[in-house]
């Protein structure tokens, strides 16, 4: 059962018998006007708190972590700099952090990259900590991979785990319900608007019909709460609020026909590669899983190495493969001239690589690595004549978001509100890259082996 999405209907709802027996509300108000619903909303605001500062303290904990190793660490060997080799070990010892807390702690470490952004059921409480140290590992070590999958996970399970404690005889759709809330807090400022982050999460459970409304409520609350409690400690901190931002966004002009091709040629061209990346991670997966210790470490060296061959033939840093890639993209767009198409092929090859190795045994999100490669991938096709930077950036950001989550409409959200008012003159250029790029990705994606057509059902036995 997806989070968000309740199997139940909330205290004080009368049940009504569906086709398989299910029960399912007679009608979504009779939810609302319940007691049981005003107090999910009391328990869903309140828990927003303590769930946005966890989730605040988490992020900034791996952004320390990230400094410390990456830069703190090398001075204090004594190199001026940091060495583009020095990811190799790092990465290697995420390997395997990572393959001992998938095998050993409960929860296998949480959400699989490789299988998409997927929420899973009700989250665990017991699943917690497994979930919290097998991402700071891979995200702190440099890792291709972002925080908002764990974000999502521990939001829910620390929800989960209030709700169990204060009521042990809590309904399941009440549960289901405070868990999708925490996880609406934990993510709230993490996409640059607690309203990216409902659509994100709307989109990946697949909320719909009259139920919409009455999940997404509680959810909606809590990320108001966590947006303020986020901005409040960033600016009591001083670290900022770990928000997708862009500080520096080149004007755009009213798009060209010109451009509108464009944006058909990159919609087609993030398919390719989204559905690349994520059989060729699927396909590593398998055997990650079957090797769980001495491959995921092999993974990691990999992307070592795939970072240091990018750092060794363009001669740029080789942070620019590792990460998420979300702190990357505001100095990737201001310094875009700067880059040579040569260098922007290179960086997006190399990030792909990376992003599939990660994908294949770590944990975390894959939406920011898509963000960034689909940024790279513009960009470069803005050294071609007739597509702005602006307009490239765009578009790519919201081809290739949509060829690895399937979430269009989140897609286009993300590309156009991340650039601002230019966001809103690119917009139809996103729309129509973002169209290609989800049709084409539904296209190539293998669907599973089903009876040869015109096979009759095998009967099965009545149930006991």
């Amino acid at each position: 059962m997806p989070a968000g999405q309740p199997a139940e209907p909330a205290e004080g709802a009368e049940p009504a018998e569906g086709a398989e027996g299910a029960t399912a509300p007679k009608d979504p108000l009779a939810i609302v006007r319940s007691r049981g619903y005003v107090s999910v909303l009391v328990i869903s605001a309140l828990l927003g708190i303590p769930i946005s500062a966890c989730a605040f303290g988490f992020l900034a904990l791996v952004s320390e972590l990230q400094s410390l190793l990456y830069k703190d660490l090398p001075k204090g060997f004594g190199f001026h700099g940091t060495p583009d080799w020095w990811a190799i070990p790092l990465l290697g010892v995420a390997g395997v952090l990572v393959a001992l807390t998938i095998r050993y702690l409960p929860g296998g470490g949480g959400h699989k990259p490789a299988e998409g952004l997927k929420t899973g059921g009700t989250p665990s409480f017991a699943a917690v900590p497994g979930v919290a140290i097998a991402a700071i590992a891979s995200l702190s070590l440099g890792v291709v991979l972002g925080p908002e999958a764990p974000l999502i996970a521990l939001g829910g399970g620390l929800a989960v785990g209030a709700v169990r404690l204060l009521k042990r005889n809590a309904q399941p759709s009440a549960a289901a319900l405070i868990g999708a809330a925490g996880s609406f807090a934990a993510i709230s400022e993490l996409l640059g608007s607690p309203l990216v982050g409902a659509f994100l999460l709307m989109e990946a459970t697949g909320i719909g019909g009259p139920m919409m409304g009455v999940v997404l409520v509680p959810g909606l609350l809590a990320a108001g709460v966590g947006s303020l409690i986020f901005t409040g400690l960033g600016a009591w901190t001083g670290l900022g609020t770990y928000s997708l931002a862009l500080t520096h966004v080149p004007a755009a002009g009213r798009p060209s026909l010109a451009e509108f091709a464009w944006a058909i040629v990159a919609g087609a061209i993030a398919a390719l590669l989204g559905e690349a990346i994520r059989r060729s991670s699927v396909a590593l997966q398998g055997r990650v899983e079957r090797h769980r210790l001495p491959l995921t470490v092999l993974m990691g060296l990999a992307v070592g190495v795939i970072a240091l061959l990018y750092a060794v033939i363009t001669e740029q840093p080789a942070t620019g493969v590792l990460f998420s890639g979300q702190d990357a993209l505001a100095p990737l767009l201001a310094d875009s001239a700067g880059y040579t198409a040569a260098t922007l092929i290179a960086l997006l090859v190399c990030k792909s690589l990376a992003y599939c190795a990660s994908m294949s045994a770590f944990r975390g999100g894959p939406v920011f690595p898509a963000l960034f490669t689909g940024a790279v991938g513009g960009l470069a096709l803005s050294h071609l004549p007739g597509l702005g930077t602006t307009a490239g950036f765009a578009l790519g950001i919201g081809a290739m978001a949509v060829a690895m989550l399937k979430l269009p409409l989140t897609s286009v959200m993300l590309a156009t509100l991340l650039l601002g008012a230019d966001g809103l003159t690119v917009m139809p250029l996103v729309i129509v890259a973002v169209v290609v790029a989800y049709v084409g990705t539904l296209r190539l994606t293998r669907l599973p082996a089903g009876p040869p057509p015109g096979a009759r059902p095998r009967p099965t036995a009545p149930a006991a």
